[in-house]
Formats: C-alpha cells, sequence, structure tokens
C-alpha cells in the first residue's frame, strides 16, 4: 500500500519513520477484524487512524462511527451505545437504537475509552468477547457484528493498577497495538506542520501568512510540545491573529511558548482524566473574537466602499452592513435605506437609543458558545471547532453557564 497516498487521502502532513511505521501497522491490520488499540500523548492525531482502518477494511462502505466516550455524561453512556427501551428511564419517550446496533457490520471509533465508567466496561467487555449486548430497560439479547477501535492518552497499565480500568479489557482491545509518535519525536515535521496551519488561517481570514526567521524556526524544532499537534496549531493561530508584522523572530515566538516546554494551554492529564487550565477556554475565545472581527471590519469596509462609489447594493448586503456595524459597536443603532430616486444609492441612519452596556465576562462567553451552536444546528463538535476548543471544555461550560437552549 502507498503511504504518501494514505496521507494525502487523509490529511496526514510529514514524513518521520515513526509515523509512517504507525500507518503501515495500521493498513497490514485493516483487512482482519482485530481489536486495535491506538495509543499516544493528547493531540498527536490518534482519529486518523481509525479512519484509514475501517477506509482500507472489507467494512468500508458500511457505517463509521465514532464516539468522544469521555464527552458522554456517566448516566447516560450506556444507553448511548447500546441503546435503550421505551420507558426504561426518565425521558425515555421511545425506543433508541445504540452505537453498536446502529454500525452493526461496519467500525465503532471509541475515543478516550479509559474514561469509560466500570459498568460500561463490562458491557463492552462482553460485545468483544461474543458479539452480544443488551439495550438498557430490555432483556433481549442481541448479537452485533462490529470492528472495534479505542483510542487514550492515558496509561492503561497504571489505571489497572489503580482499578481505574479492567485488565481483561485491556487484553481484549490491545489485540494489535499502533503507539502514535509525540511530536518532538517528529522534529523533522514540526516546521512542514506549522506553514499548513498558519497558510490555513491566512485563507480563512484572508490576511498574509506568517513565516519564521532561521532562528525562530529552530527554537520552534527544538520545543518541547506537551501538548503536540494541537498545541502547535494553537500557537500558530495565536501569532496569526495578534502580531503585526508578518516575519516571526525568536524573540516574538518566545512569548507564545511557555518556558522550557514545562508549562502548556493544552489539556494535562491528572487521575486519568483530562483538565484543562482555568483560563484556556476564555484565551482561546479571545483568539476566535479576533478572527471574526478581522474577517467583519474587511466585510464592512468592502461594502461601504461599493455603496460610496455608487455602486448598486442590494437588500440583503445593506442589511448585513448594519448588522456587521450594531455587533460591532461602531454605531449604536444603525439603519440602512434605500434612495428610491436612485436605485444604487443607499443611505445609513443611525437611530437614538441607548449605549450598548457593558457585558461580563460569562455573557460574552455565553453569547460565543450560542452563536457557535446556532451556526452548527447545535452540533457540539462543529461548535468546539469554531471556538479553537475542545469538546470535552464546552460541554463543561455549557453546564456552567445554564445554556439550555440555543
Amino acid at each position: 500500500m502507498d503511504i504518501v497516498a494514505v496521507k494525502q487521502r487523509f490529511g496526514i502532513i510529514g514524513n518521520s519513520e515513526n509515523m509512517d511505521r504507525a500507518l503501515e501497522v495500521a493498513l497490514r491490520v485493516a483487512p482482519t477484524d482485530l481489536s486495535v488499540l491506538v495509543t499516544g500523548e493528547s493531540g498527536v492525531g490518534k482519529e486518523f487512524f481509525p479512519q484509514v482502518i475501517h477506509a482500507y477494511s472489507s467494512r468500508k462502505h458500511n457505517k463509521y462511527i465514532a464516539v468522544n466516550c469521555g464527552a458522554i455524561p456517566e448516566g447516560t453512556i450506556d444507553s448511548e451505545l447500546f441503546g435503550h427501551e421505551k420507558g426504561s428511564f426518565t425521558g425515555a419517550t421511545e425506543a433508541r437504537k445504540g452505537y453498536f446496533e446502529e454500525a452493526d457490520g461496519g467500525t465503532i471509533f471509541l475515543d478516550e475509552v479509559a474514561e469509560l465508567p466500570h459498568s460500561t466496561q463490562v458491557r463492552l467487555l462482553r460485545v468483544l468477547q461474543t458479539g452480544e449486548f443488551i439495550r438498557v430497560g430490555s432483556s433481549k439479547t442481541q448479537k452485533t457484528n462490529v470492528r472495534v477501535v479505542a483510542a487514550t492518552n492515558v496509561n492503561l497499565q497504571a489505571a489497572i493498577q489503580d482499578g481505574r480500568f479492567r485488565e481483561d479489557l485491556y487484553y481484549r482491545l490491545n489485540t494489535v497495538p499502533i503507539y502514535v509518535p509525540a511530536l518532538r519525536e517528529r522534529k523533522g515535521d514540526i516546521y512542514i506542520l506549522f506553514r499548513k496551519f498558519a497558510s490555513d488561517v491566512a485563507i480563512q481570514y484572508r490576511m498574509p501568512p506568517i513565516t519564521l526567521d532561521a532562528d525562530a524556526r529552530t527554537m520552534l524544532e527544538n520545543y518541547y510540545w506537551r501538548g503536540n499537534i494541537r498545541q502547535l496549531k494553537n500557537v500558530a493561530e495565536q501569532i496569526s491573529a495578534i502580531e503585526e508584522s508578518r516575519v516571526i523572530t525568536a524573540d516574538v515566538l518566545r512569548n507564545y511558548l511557555p518556558d522550557d516546554g514545562s508549562q502548556t494551554s493544552m489539556p494535562v492529564v491528572m487521575g486519568g482524566h483530562q483538565q484543562e487550565p482555568q483560563g484556556n477556554f476564555e484565551r482561546e475565545l479571545l483568539y476566535k473574537m479576533l478572527f471574526d472581527m478581522r474577517s467583519e471590519m474587511s466585510d464592512i469596509k468592502q461594502m461601504l466602499h461599493d455603496i460610496l462609489a455608487g455602486r448598486p447594493v442590494n437588500k440583503e448586503q445593506s442589511e448585513r452592513i448594519a448588522g456587521l456595524l450594531q455587533a460591532s459597536n461602531i454605531l449604536p443603532t444603525t439603519t440602512v435605506t434605500h434612495n428610491t430616486a436612485d436605485t444604487g444609492s443607499y443611505e445609513i441612519a443611525e437611530e437614538e437609543t441607548e449605549q450598548p452596556k457593558e457585558m461580563t465576562k460569562a455573557e460574552v462567553q455565553r453569547n460565543a458558545i450560542i452563536k457557535a451552536l446556532r451556526k452548527h444546528n447545535g452540533r457540539r463538535k462543529e461548535a468546539a471547532k469554531e471556538l479553537f476548543i475542545s469538546e470535552r471544555t464546552l460541554y463543561r461550560k455549557i453546564k456552567e453557564l445554564g445554556i439550555n437552549e440555543y
């Protein structure tokens, strides 16, 4: 199998031997039905490997379902995985299929598998051993033919010693182990990945891409990168949004790298659970707002230029100008009206109203989350990406801020 073709298909960047070796194992095990356990630090890109395994297996035409075990509340995880019967618990107004039933004949990817509660681990072990499961609230045994690929950044041997993970389940999942190397083990790929992330930001927000001078590149490649690819992407986006100069020196880059790599803004593993330092969400949200403001200001300038030049502007564009001006607090309340004497002429008028009140940090966070959720029709995974935060952080903030409707 051509490794280069696989990389191109899945957008995997880099030429390190360790990464190529991991991909070779994935391709060799793909035609089988053996369970696979993908291990590696947080942020290394473990999620690509179950996709590769599914795509090159005989199950490729059937369903592939990815489940983030750490993002599902403990009280509902069994129902999500194995389904439930009507009336089995409060709110179960109808019977529902679980992921193992939906993915019959296909592949299930269990991300953060170490986060599964003990009761769910027992159910999962039974599926792996016999292919059988029972819906919550039912006594009927059902069969499923599902290939399981699991991933974790937790040391499962240590979790077994601590009694947090079943040893028999570990051996069932770990039939074929795949280790994904940390970014510091792929030193030659660091600069390539940085350029890719900087280029993506430049294209998305219509700005010149940042570049590194020789000293900055050396610093980048020698940094420890505890947060791996996720941290590298975070740094590239921060610099792109904040720095005016498009050529980044080592002195500038140093401001975005925690000393000696001993601290990081990325999630850390504590007691087998990922936690994010306080303030990380607020910082990520600020970068997102800066990106949006840059994009919106560019739109405002272009539309106003068209109006002043006497070019025709349709109703949708005029309403967008008003909305952007109000959202950016450029004008307190703005009305764009059409001059009937000239089909290409519009006027912008201000209405007397109260000045907008200063919003609290919680209100800013709440509004940004609701906006992202509405944009993606309530899909939290896409909303989290929109906000540059993890899905786990988004779930926690939704609960903290009491966001029930969006």
